[in-house]
């Protein structure tokens, strides 16, 4: 069965690319045919209010309702978006934000994820990603240091190297979905395996766990150390070249924008235009000029992207990111625009911090470093930059996760002093 519609809706508020819009919305065009996959008898169509909008909602029926499209996206008030996130929005969670807060069910033959040319519409088809429990990390009184894992590098003098990252080149995981499905292309319209300007191997990382990479001496005296989540999942610092403009962001929304613009009191808006500095100099300012629409950072599911909406480039270095990909810690990855990109992942940072507190007081404190995340505007550094380190960018943020943080504070308030003693001679 094929329904002919038109959606359209009056007074509703859809985010759009960082916009909220109130005001009556419609698509630009009427949709492509919407198709019925085995459509059960009679079929339940549900009619919104205003004014003409039909889609058959089944919560207990395996009905996809499909759609295809040029380039697999709906346009809203002159935005585009996923078709399957906009439907949910509408139907289900007024609340949601991107497709990395969706999965589909396993009866869904149309899943976004499955790459087909068609992609199932239909609200009850998807599932909000829950935040996985992370298990308790056990701390010995006394660790016993053992030599098998190497420490983290240290790069905080070496030239980061550099790489490009396309959309949709994510590991394998099992609740979201990356990869886009064939004919969906980024959001500057560019297909996104034209994005890639380098080979690399991204394989995947050896699979993590708790329980494996733990050794227990029963022996001894653990004490077991939660994770909780913190009010404020991140704090953002703001700087221009080696100084530090303005105020800590505290970020309490699981979505939240930083951006070239000037709104002084949105909880979900970092807005950098607001932010004076008397020595600011003229490839600052013009760089603050081209920051635009910024980045988006979501934390979903205990994992947090970064979606790159400016219409220039931005760069990240983030040192859970670069060990997933087998990368340098100190590598700096370059998000073109319309493309996004997991910069860390609670679960695989629980994993190493079981296993480092077997190492000891300073394998535990060297994940300190895990949980910075560095970001520059417009301008990269690295190895095969005129600027080879993150304070010669004109405008950059750093990121402090909060809540691995004072997981780490917590772990080395129990495992106590480190074993090799500071002293006036050291």
């Amino acid at each position: 069965m094929v329904l002919h519609t038109t959606l359209m809706w009056e007074s509703c508020h859809y985010n759009v690319g960082g916009n909220r819009h109130s005001e009556r919305l419609c698509f630009s065009s009427p949709l492509n045919p919407i198709h019925l996959h085995h459509l059960p008898y009679p079929a339940i169509l549900c009619v919104t209010p205003s004014p003409v909008c039909l889609l058959p909602i089944l919560p207990s029926s395996p009905v996809c309702c499909s759609i295809r499209s040029l380039d697999g996206r709906l346009q809203v008030s002159h935005r585009k978006g996923l078709p399957h996130v906009i439907y949910c929005h509408l139907w289900r969670w007024p609340d949601l934000h991107s497709h990395h807060e969706l999965r589909a069910i396993e009866a869904c033959e149309y899943a976004f994820h499955l790459k087909k040319d068609e992609v199932c519409i239909n609200p009850y088809h998807y599932q909000r990603v829950e935040t996985p429990v992370l298990p308790p990390v056990l701390v010995p009184r006394h660790s016993e240091i053992l030599p098998e894992l190497p420490p983290l590098d240290d790069y905080t003098h070496s030239i980061p190297e550099n790489t490009n990252f396309p959309a949709g080149i994510e590991p394998p995981n099992n609740y979201i979905p990356e990869t886009p499905p064939p004919g969906y292309i980024s959001e500057d319209g560019e297909a996104s395996d034209q994005q890639m300007n380098q080979s690399m191997d991204t394989g995947s990382p050896a699979e993590l766990s708790p329980s494996t990479l733990s050794p227990v001496n029963h022996s001894m005296d653990l004490q077991p150390v939660t994770y909780s989540e913190p009010a404020f999942w991140c704090s953002i610092a703001y700087y221009e070249l080696n100084q530090r403009v303005g105020e800590t962001f505290h970020a309490s929304q699981p979505s939240l924008t930083v951006d070239g613009f000037t709104d002084p009191s949105n909880s979900e808006r970092f807005c950098l235009g607001l932010l004076s500095n008397v020595n600011r100099n003229a490839t600052v300012e013009m760089t603050r000029r081209h920051i635009g629409r910024g980045v988006r950072l979501y934390y979903i599911g205990g994992e947090v992207f970064a979606e790159c909406l400016s219409d220039s480039a931005i760069f990240v270095q983030s040192p859970n990111c670069n060990q997933r990909y087998g990368w340098h810690p100190a590598t700096v990855c370059k998000i073109p625009p319309g493309c996004n990109l997991k910069i860390f992942n609670n679960q695989e940072f629980a994993a190493l911090l079981a296993q480092s507190v077997n190492q000891g007081f300073e394998a535990v404190y060297q994940l300190t470093r895990m949980c910075t995340i560095r970001m520059s505007f417009v301008k990269g550094w690295g190895a095969e930059y005129r600027r080879q380190t993150v304070t010669s960018t004109p405008c950059w943020i750093e990121l402090h996760l909060n809540g691995p943080l004072q997981w780490l504070d917590k772990v080395l308030t129990q495992m106590g002093s480190p074993s090799a003693r500071c002293s006036s001679m050291s």
